[in-house]
């Protein structure tokens, strides 16, 4: 019975049995080769952990805005949806993470007045003032974060990083009130439009230098009222750039660029990047 036990622990367990029998090296060398691994295993394991040691004591990354609402959780509205109106109380700023909006604003006679389209990147709300001086709604699904405005202001009034990025963000907002000024006051309808295309193309070339398609994911309506004109005057104008070999359709919402240079010069938009640099310093 003993005898029988033994050999079914040899077949059980093999090491031990090349250990209890003439076979002994080979056991030592399985034992070796063994132990050998549980040993690379353990170096490695402690040259990653002293690695991760070092990474903790690494100085932590400037706060900047956006890192600010990266914190905040992530909501969403569909296509038509409305952020928020104009007059009800400031209680929160928007980070727009993806999609676009439109900012309006509705005067006396109920027409509708968009003072702007709001991308990726782009904050909600900034304006120190107890209510919203407009309206925001979503042109296509639009992901965003919020942020408390209580609690942005303590957050800015606290760093000396946040403060001159704000700054930075109400001047470009104010570069942008006064660029719309001049397009509704001083230029025509086809130099209002190639205005318009050329600074979505301008605008999609900071994230694709390359790129000569633009998106237009808004109606002509809206672009018609960001521009102060009508939708069968958008249409038309754009109707006649295709015609004159100057832009082409690009898929559903999309046009394609093929003559820049010549889209600047009706424009009368050549030296618009120094205008908004001579700005900023102002």
């Amino acid at each position: 019975m003993r005898r029988s036990t033994v050999t079914n622990c040899y077949k059980l367990f093999p090491f031990i049995a090349d250990v209890a029998s003439a076979r002994y090296v080979r056991g030592v060398k399985y034992w070796r080769r063994l132990t050998g691994g549980f040993a690379m295993y353990a170096a490695t394991a402690a040259q990653n952990s002293g690695r991760f040691l070092a990474n903790t004591d690494a100085p932590d990354p400037p706060l900047t805005l956006k890192a600010l609402f990266r914190r905040q959780a992530l909501n969403r509205i569909e296509a038509g949806s409305t952020l928020f109106l104009e007059g009800d109380q400031a209680k929160h700023l928007y980070e727009v993470v993806e999609g676009v909006l439109r900012i309006f604003k509705i005067i006396g006679d109920g027409r509708r007045i968009i003072t702007g389209f709001l991308y990726p990147g782009d904050l909600v709300g900034v304006s120190l003032r107890d209510r919203y001086l407009y309206s925001a709604e979503a042109v296509t699904l639009t992901r965003f974060r919020t942020f408390g405005r209580r609690e942005f202001q303590d957050a800015v009034n606290s760093s000396p990083l946040l403060r001159p990025q704000l700054f930075d963000r109400l001047c470009d907002e104010m570069a942008a009130a006064q660029n719309q000024m001049v397009l509704l006051s001083r230029k025509g309808a086809e130099e209002k439009v190639c205005s318009f295309l050329l600074a979505r193309l301008r605008h999609q070339q900071q994230m694709n230098p390359l790129t000569m398609v633009i998106d237009l994911p808004m109606t002509r309506l809206d672009i018609a009222d960001y521009l102060g004109l009508t939708t069968e005057t958008v249409s038309r104008t754009i109707t006649k750039l295709t015609g004159s070999g100057i832009l082409v359709p690009e898929g559903r919402h999309g046009l394609r660029i093929l003559k820049a240079k010549t889209l600047e010069n009706i424009a009368g938009d050549d030296d618009q990047d120094g205008d908004n640099r001579a700005a900023r310093r102002n």
